[in-house]
Formats: C-alpha cells, sequence, structure tokens
C-alpha cells in the first residue's frame, strides 16, 4: 500500500465504508443473476472503474467487462487495458471508432474542434464514444458504470438503478460512494489505477479535453474547463427523466 500520490492524498476509511461494499456487491449479484449473459460493465478505466472492475473479478461475478478506446486518450489510461487482464486473467471487450467517421471529422471541422463550440465538442464525443458504446451495448439489457453523486451537481441525484433510453438497465452501484471511500477501496486491495490520478487528475478523459485540477475546484473541473459547468455530459450519460430521484450522500473530497 503505497502511502503518496492519491492514495495518500484521499484514502481514509469512514464510517459505513464496509456496509457500502456489501451493498455493491448485492447489487453487482443481483444484476449479473437477474441479466445472465447480457450484461457489461462500461469502464472508462478511471479509479472508481477500476473498483467496480476489481470486485467483478474477486467475487468471479459473470459481467463482461468492456470499454471505449477512443483514439485520444492518454497512453497511461490505455495501458490500464493490459493491466486488467494480467492482473485479473479477465478480457477485456475494446471498442473504437469507425476510422473513417473519425477522419471525416477532423478534415471537416479541425482536430480543435472540441475548444470551437459545445456542438462541435459533443459532435466529436459522438463518434469517439456514443456510436462505439451503442455497438458495446447492443444485444444487452444492462450496463454498469462508475457513477457517484459526489462527482458533480449534475450528478447528484444519481440513483442507484436507472434506465437508458432504449430501456436498459443502468446500474451504478457506488452511487453513495465518497472520492475517500474510493481509494480507501483501491489501497486496501491494492487495485491497479491510472497514474494520472496521482497528478491530481481525478476524471480523467481524452487526453485534449482533460486537465490537472487546483486545489479548491470541483471534482470534473479538469473536464471540458473551458465549458459552462452545466454543459459538461458527453452524453454517455444523459439523465433519464424517469429516472428515480435519491438525495445526495456524501462529502467532497
Amino acid at each position: 500500500m503505497s502511502g503518496g500520490g492519491a492514495i495518500g492524498l484521499y484514502a481514509r476509511h469512514t464510517a459505513g465504508f464496509e456496509e457500502r461494499v456489501a451493498e455493491t456487491l448485492r447489487l453487482l449479484q443481483q444484476a449479473a443473476a437477474e441479466h445472465p449473459g447480457r450484461i457489461v460493465q462500461a469502464t472508462s478505466l478511471g479509479a472508481e472503474d477500476m473498483v467496480v472492475t476489481d470486485l467483478i473479478a474477486r467475487h468471479r461475478l459473470p459481467i463482461a467487462i468492456g470499454t471505449l478506446e477512443t483514439g485520444a486518450l492518454h497512453p497511461q489510461t490505455v495501458a490500464l487495458i493490459d493491466r486488467i487482464t494480467e492482473r485479473y486473467g479477465l478480457p477485456v471487450e475494446v471498442y473504437k471508432p469507425v476510422q473513417e467517421q473519425v477522419i471525416q471529422f477532423v478534415q471537416r471541422h479541425g482536430d480543435k474542434a472540441m475548444y470551437e463550440s459545445i456542438e462541435l465538442r459533443k459532435g466529436c464525443c459522438q463518434v469517439r464514444k456514443l456510436e462505439p458504446l451503442s455497438r458495446m451495448l447492443k444485444e444487452r439489457s444492462a450496463w454498469i458504470t462508475g457513477l457517484r453523486r459526489e462527482q458533480s451537481a449534475n450528478r447528484a441525484a444519481v440513483p442507484y438503478h436507472d434506465q437508458d433510453a432504449e430501456g436498459r438497465l443502468k446500474l451504478n452501484p457506488l452511487a453513495d460512494w465518497s472520492w475517500n471511500d474510493v481509494w480507501h477501496y483501491i489501497a486496501a486491495n491494492e487495485v491497479p489505477y491510472n497514474p494520472l490520478h496521482d497528478e491530481f487528475m481525478p476524471s480523467i478523459g481524452c487526453a485534449p479535453c482533460t486537465r490537472a485540477i487546483a486545489v479548491g475546484e470541483d471534482f470534473r473541473a479538469g473536464r471540458w474547463w473551458w465549458e459552462d459547468e452545466k454543459a459538461k455530459e458527453c452524453g454517455l450519460h444523459a439523465s433519464n427523466d424517469n429516472s428515480q430521484q435519491v438525495s445526495m450522500i456524501g462529502t467532497r473530497p
């Protein structure tokens, strides 16, 4: 267990931690039983998702693991794909954007289009993330995310169980975990994680759209930092008006 970096900064045991872990495991087990062969963890390879992957592997749950390799990720992020297989012996389904669509988008709008307007940034996300995600979820009836209520104001009402636009179960088993919980679990179980987290990047996406945050900044301040706070989603986790509403639990790290 390392005492420096993100672990040293954030890993704290807080009251109710064991109960939150147990409830997360129960939710994963239930979802796996109710969606046999049709459930996937859609991992962004961030700290939260690595916790979920560890629980899936540790308890040998029949849940597939898939990720989006957008073609614009940091090399440290991409390296985690092989680390998952090496550590847990689990295959990772890798979904990449259609290369022709990426080429056409860049030719039409340039490789810095995301900085020019929210519309163009979301267009880039559509090509690199949303279209590959649609292929990941095809033929599946449930998927799992690492969303937490504490991550941002936009996610303050994240429920455990949600439904996406296609009617699939969208399970958010870490909804009430704090950032301290995430790192305490990582430290206690020696979970591999992205070394960029040690460089003050709590939320990591594509390289052009991610920067380190300063002391006192919000968790997701380093994502699309040039945009208004309300716009800071790529569309992967668009809210569902019919989703269960819950209150925010936990304190910001």
